[in-house]
């Protein structure tokens, strides 16, 4: 080192020659905060028709390109149309999954009576997706079976498969293209304009072992997503999910990312999974009715989750386009808000102009390890911030100091540049009261480690504001 304030990379002191060296420092450049682009991945079954190979990860940028990748009519496809949906400007990765092995197919049905007395028609609603189909007078039931086939066939989009059955020929036999549980969550439903013929519905059922996440999630270890989807309304899938993410965005693998479940059940089943998972990395959006699989929503939430690249502005009121309007008897009440809010179960609503949205955007931690109840992660954009803030933290350090000595200077160095980080961070009112804070900000050395600096770093995050109260004073 020439000197006590300058030191040089490339321009070594023990040089004689005359002449005027000049190196580039870049270290200092940078003194604005990162980007925060929000990459989502899907993890969701595929098909045997799709070109792309099971735990194997793509960027996807379109509908067709799901279809052709993964099976048109696969879980997988579907999510990445639910996802590009919601928000077209999406940065989205898909990972494909194989049917399990032992898994088994759901199944359901439809059946005919006729003749028709009068011209009609029907109409099946295959989870959101309708087909419809007319008759004449006099068509039979076995006419109305074979036209309904053609017409499913007509749409290859829809996750199931039809077929007329080979002993009635009056019924239609429904088989889900994937094979496991989650076929079970498809939704048939039949309604007849038209005298002399009645369908009846049997709904999806049998389907059993969705395949394990765990290897997909394992497979994308390193990848650094944002925001990762899980296809399953099911403890088993989440807590893998929780394991994942808990492991990645730890102190030594600092790849901070959040999940995202959809529930379309019951408050006191949606409760009781999201109690089950307690996680503050995870977030459940709740849609009581929907016809669209938990996979679908998951997809479209994570979507929505991702158009918000500021880490501390709450997610209230956001649309999630293409989210299919419950009846109106499954809209949830504002008890029943409050009471999933209470228990890690985030609810969307059908809000003005018939527009699902968000209702508020928390995650499924709801007690501590002594079972007491804890709201420091209550919501979703609170571990978000506090990953941002590493984030920013971390790349500071890391530019200004690649190759530093650790010096008596050092140390007051750091400090001076995590401070000008929070301070910035409050500038965009990501944090606060960092001047009141700033002296909890401490930068030491370590006691064993000669080699190593510690810092505390006091981090007031800005909170969200999702309750105003105010009391009107009549004056007479």
């Amino acid at each position: 080192m020439p000197s006590p304030n300058i030191s040089f990379d490339s321009i070594p002191s023990s040089i004689r020659k005359p002449g005027k060296y000049f190196e580039f420092n870049t270290k200092l450049a940078v003194r604005t905060l990162p980007a925060n682009l929000l990459k989502v991945l899907i993890v969701g079954q595929k098909l045997a028709t799709g070109t792309q190979a099971a735990l194997v990860p793509v960027n996807v940028f379109s509908d067709q390109e799901a279809a052709t990748l993964f099976g048109r009519g696969s879980h997988a496809h579907l999510m990445a149309r639910a996802a590009i949906t919601a928000n077209r400007y999406l940065q989205l990765s898909v990972i494909g999954v194989d049917d399990a092995a032992a898994g088994v197919v759901a199944a359901g049905s439809v059946s005919f009576t006729g003749p028709a007395t009068a011209a009609g028609g029907v109409s099946l609603l295959v989870g959101a997706t309708r087909v419809d189909i007319a008759f004449a007078s006099g068509d039979t039931a076995a006419n109305l079976a074979t036209r309904l086939v053609d017409q499913i066939a007509q749409q290859p989009d829809l996750p199931v498969t039809a077929a007329v059955d080979g002993v009635t020929t009056s019924k239609v036999n429904i088989t889900a293209r994937n094979k496991g549980e989650a076929g079970n969550g498809i939704k048939l439903k039949a309604s007849v304009v038209g005298a002399g013929v009645v369908a009846t519905v049997v709904d999806m059922t049998a389907g059993l072992n969705d395949p394990d996440i765990a290897p997909a999630l394992a497979a994308v270890y390193a990848s650094g997503h944002d925001i990762i989807v899980c296809p399953y309304a099911t403890q088993t899938a989440l807590t893998a999910l929780r394991t994942h993410l808990d492991a990645v965005s730890g102190p030594l693998e600092q790849r901070g990312a959040r999940g995202a479940g959809g529930f379309p059940g019951t408050l006191a089943a949606g409760t009781t999974l999201t109690k089950a998972i307690n996680g503050g990395r995870i977030t459940v959006g709740w849609h009581r009715g929907s016809r669209k699989l938990p996979c679908e929503i998951a997809a479209a939430y994570a979507a929505v989750m991702a158009s918000e690249e500021d880490p501390a502005r709450p997610l209230n009121t956001l649309e999630l386009v293409g989210m299919d309007v419950t009846d109106i008897t499954d809209w949830p009440s504002r008890t029943e808000q409050e009471n999933a809010l209470a228990n890690g179960l985030a609810p969307l609503e059908v809000g003005p102009g018939n527009r699902v949205q968000i209702v508020r955007a928390i995650s499924t931690y709801v007690t501590d390890a002594q079972g007491i109840n804890d709201i420091s992660l209550l919501d979703i954009t609170t571990i978000g911030t506090l990953d941002y803030v590493r984030k920013a933290c971390r790349e500071r350090i890391a530019l200004r100091f690649p190759r530093e000595k650790k010096s008596l200077r050092t140390k007051d160095r750091v400090r001076s540049e995590l401070l000008d980080v929070l301070f910035k961070l409050e500038e965009l009112e990501i944090v606060e009261n960092v001047e009141a804070n700033k002296d909890g900000l401490i930068v030491e050395d370590d006691s064993q480690d000669p080699n190593r600096l510690n810092a505390k770093i006091p981090v007031d995050v800005v909170n969200g504001l999702h309750v105003f109260a105010g009391r009107i004073d009549l004056l007479l």
